[in-house]
C-alpha cells in the first residue's frame, strides 16, 4: 500500500480537513431552539430518511463493526454524552447516531459545518449544534444542550476538534468539551474508532469502534477537577482502544514549522 505522507507540526490545532469552507457568525440572532414543525421535519429526516443511507455507507464503504453497543441500549432512558476521536469528515457525522439508534444524536460542532451554501438547513435537520461566536449567544447554546439532554436525545463531541483522516491514535485534547456532563450530571460515552485490516493481503481497511462506558462524574471532586477527571478517564480509554488499529492509510509525522508548510506525498 502507498501511504500517503502528513506532516504536521501541532497535535491541538493542526487541521487537515479538504473542506475550505467561510464560516458564518453564530451570534444571539442565531435561534437554536427551533418551532414544532422544523422538530419534526428534523425527526424525519435525521432518523428515518437519513438513517439507511448511514447504514449502508458505513457498510460499503469501512464495513464497520461496533463493539459494545449494548452499552449504550442499557441507558435509553437518559440522556447522555458521546465523545469519539475526529478520523473521518462524512462518517464522524453518523457513526454515533448508527450506534445508539432510535436515539436522536445530535452533535456539537464548529460553524464552518453549517455554513455550507445550499446545505445549512439540512445539516442542522440532520443534529448540527454549532458552537457560538460570542458570550450572548452561549446562553442559547447551552440552553439548547440542556434541552436536548434532557429529552434523552445523545449529544456527540468531538474533543479533537480538528480532523485527521484515518489518524490511529488518539490527540491530546483539553478539558473545556467535559464541562457539560458534569454541570447536568449525566453519563458520558466514548466511540473509538480504529482502523483494521481484512482482505487476502491484509490491505484493505475497515473502521471497528469501541464503545465504552458510561463513565460517571466524581462527585468528590471540585467542578473543574470534576471536567478534568472525566477527560482524564475517558482520554485514557480512548488511548487504550486505538492501539487494536493495525493499519496505517494515511502516515503523520511530526516536524518543524518550516518544513510544515510543504506536504510530501509519496
Amino acid at each position: 500500500m502507498n501511504k500517503k505522507i502528513i506532516y504536521y507540526k501541532d497535535e491541538l490545532n493542526d487541521e487537515f480537513s479538504e473542506a475550505k469552507i467561510e464560516p458564518r457568525i453564530i451570534d444571539e440572532n442565531y435561534k437554536y431552539n427551533k418551532n414544532i414543525l422544523w422538530e419534526l421535519c428534523s425527526l424525519i429526516i435525521q432518523n428515518f430518511i437519513s438513517m439507511p443511507i448511514k447504514v449502508l455507507y458505513s457498510k460499503i464503504k469501512f464495513r464497520i463493526k461496533y463493539i459494545g453497543k449494548e452499552n449504550l441500549k442499557k441507558y435509553k432512558n437518559t440522556g447522555y454524552f458521546i465523545y469519539g476521536n475526529h478520523t473521518q469528515a462524512f462518517a464522524d457525522t453518523f457513526i454515533p447516531s448508527v450506534a445508539n439508534y432510535p436515539k436522536r444524536n445530535f452533535l456539537i460542532v464548529n460553524p464552518e459545518n453549517i455554513s455550507m451554501k445550499g446545505l445549512q438547513t439540512i445539516v442542522e435537520m440532520l443534529g448540527a449544534i454549532p458552537i457560538p461566536n460570542n458570550k450572548i449567544a452561549m446562553k442559547n447554546f447551552l440552553e439548547i444542550i440542556e434541552k436536548r439532554i434532557n429529552k434523552k436525545s445523545s449529544i456527540t463531541i468531538y474533543p479533537e476538534a480538528h480532523i485527521w483522516p484515518y489518524y490511529t491514535k488518539i490527540r491530546p485534547f483539553k478539558a473545556v468539551s467535559f464541562k457539560y456532563p458534569v454541570k447536568l450530571n449525566k453519563p458520558s460515552f466514548c466511540i473509538t474508532n480504529t482502523y483494521q485490516s481484512y482482505g487476502k493481503n491484509n490491505e484493505k481497511i475497515k473502521i471497528v469502534s469501541y464503545i465504552d462506558g458510561p463513565f460517571f462524574i466524581n462527585e468528590k471532586l471540585s467542578l473543574k477537577e470534576r471536567q478534568q477527571d472525566l477527560r482524564n478517564r475517558i482520554y485514557d480509554c480512548m488511548t487504550e482502544r486505538s492501539k487494536n488499529s493495525n493499519i496505517e492509510y494515511i502516515k503523520y509525522q511530526k516536524i518543524s514549522e518550516e518544513k510544515a508548510n510543504n506536504e510530501i506525498k509519496i
